[in-house]
């Protein structure tokens, strides 16, 4: 939508995804139910500037999830806001470099991988 002029966002998806176990990393899409996170202590993301992503485990967060706590729910919807903000502003930098296109190229790769 960015590289077509759409500059703002109104849209339930990172929470309601956050809500049903599915995070945006700057790594690619987590199903943080999955298995694979069970002993996984390493932040949600540290590429992103939010404490919640960088305080809690993926661990931590699948166990919440898991256990049907809202605080869970509460650091999921957090995180995928945080995402949201991250990708904009790194889109907004792209731009003003004159990169956006092959930095865009990237990351629609990177970001559709599912972890």
């Amino acid at each position: 939508c960015i590289s077509m002029g759409i500059d703002m966002f109104d849209c339930v998806m990172p929470t309601r995804n956050g809500r049903n176990a599915m995070l945006f990393t700057t790594n690619g899409i987590i199903n943080i139910d999955n298995k694979k996170w069970e002993n996984d202590f390493s932040p949600i993301d540290e590429g992103l500037d939010c404490e919640m992503s960088n305080y809690y485990s993926k661990a931590y967060l699948r166990h919440l999830m898991k256990s049907k706590e809202y605080f869970g729910l509460t650091i999921a919807s957090v995180h995928n806001l945080a995402f949201y903000l991250w990708l904009v502003k790194e889109a907004r930098r792209h731009i003003q470099q004159g990169d956006f296109n092959s930095w865009k190229a990237e990351m629609v790769i990177k970001l559709q991988q599912k972890l």
